[in-house]
């Protein structure tokens, strides 16, 4: 029997095979779980529809996460194609392409209120319309990153969106764990996605990381969706409220050695 056998849920995020919602999807399926698909807007169903497809989806339905009445209705024709919820996955995230370079002194209050909107309190209706479905024993998983722990170069306001979304998924733990539901944050270290390339600087994050690794590498895709599998299954069943970090030890690491010879080098010059 697979791990995922006999499970239902929803996944809100997926736009392209070169993310992370979809390799989190990929492997969920690949255990045995049966996957309702949502898209943003009707310019990404194009997108989302043939990967909803072929991980054999009996639902996909358009969702605006900032509107809650449409929330409340994609719930409604969840119940009505699946019943009852097993994992719900937020996998959604936004901000202004001028918020994510420069100062964050800078962030506009419409900038800051979008950035916070899509990003967290997304995170809290979502629970909220998903709670009557749950079946015990249930969990919520949101994607989070180190720019909520400490300052990333040009993720600004997204990083006060994150370290929002981490709060929230504690109280929800705690609200949600009164029906037996588990709610966590995986928090992804750099890894080469379509929407990371929206922040300014990427591709030198990517290499820092590898010298800030334990590991020696960056993070992969498969890393990164085995761990969301973890944190839906049973296998994780006493593990809630937690920020699950997958970043190859980037988060634990100051400095590396390879980090103060590289700084060494260019105090010299």
């Amino acid at each position: 029997m697979k791990l995922m056998e006999g499970k239902k849920g929803i996944i809100f995020g997926v736009s392209n095979t070169r993310g992370i919602a979809y390799s989190i999807a990929k492997q969920i399926h690949e255990a045995g779980a049966e996957i309702a698909f949502t898209y943003a807007n009707e310019a990404m169903e194009s997108r989302v529809r043939p990967l909803a497809e072929e991980m054999g989806s009996k639902m996909i339905a358009e969702c605006d996460v900032t509107n809650e009445e449409q929330m409340k209705a994609v719930f409604a024709q969840y119940e009505k194609t699946y019943g009852k919820l097993d994992f719900v996955i937020h996998a959604v995230a936004f901000a202004n392409k001028e918020d994510l370079s420069g100062e964050f002194i800078n962030t506009s209050k419409a900038g800051w209120d979008l950035a916070l909107g899509v990003s967290a309190y997304s995170l809290v209706s979502m629970a909220r319309c998903a709670r009557p479905l749950f079946n015990e024993g249930g969990a919520m998983l949101a994607l989070t990153y180190l720019g909520s722990e400490k300052v990333v170069a040009n993720y600004n306001v997204m990083g006060v969106a994150k370290a929002t979304l981490e709060a929230s998924a504690r109280y929800l733990a705690e609200d949600l764990g009164k029906i037996g539901v588990r709610v966590n944050c995986l928090s992804a270290g750099a890894v080469k996605t379509l929407a990371a390339k929206g922040i300014s600087g990427f591709d030198k994050m990517l290499k820092a990381a590898i010298l800030k690794s334990p590991l020696n590498r960056n993070v992969t895709l498969e890393d990164v969706g085995k761990t969301g599998l973890y944190l839906v299954s049973d296998l994780s069943s006493g593990v809630t409220g937690e920020i699950v970090h997958v970043d190859c030890g980037c988060h634990a690491v100051y400095a590396s050695c390879e980090e103060m010879e590289a700084t060494t080098a260019y105090i010299a010059k």
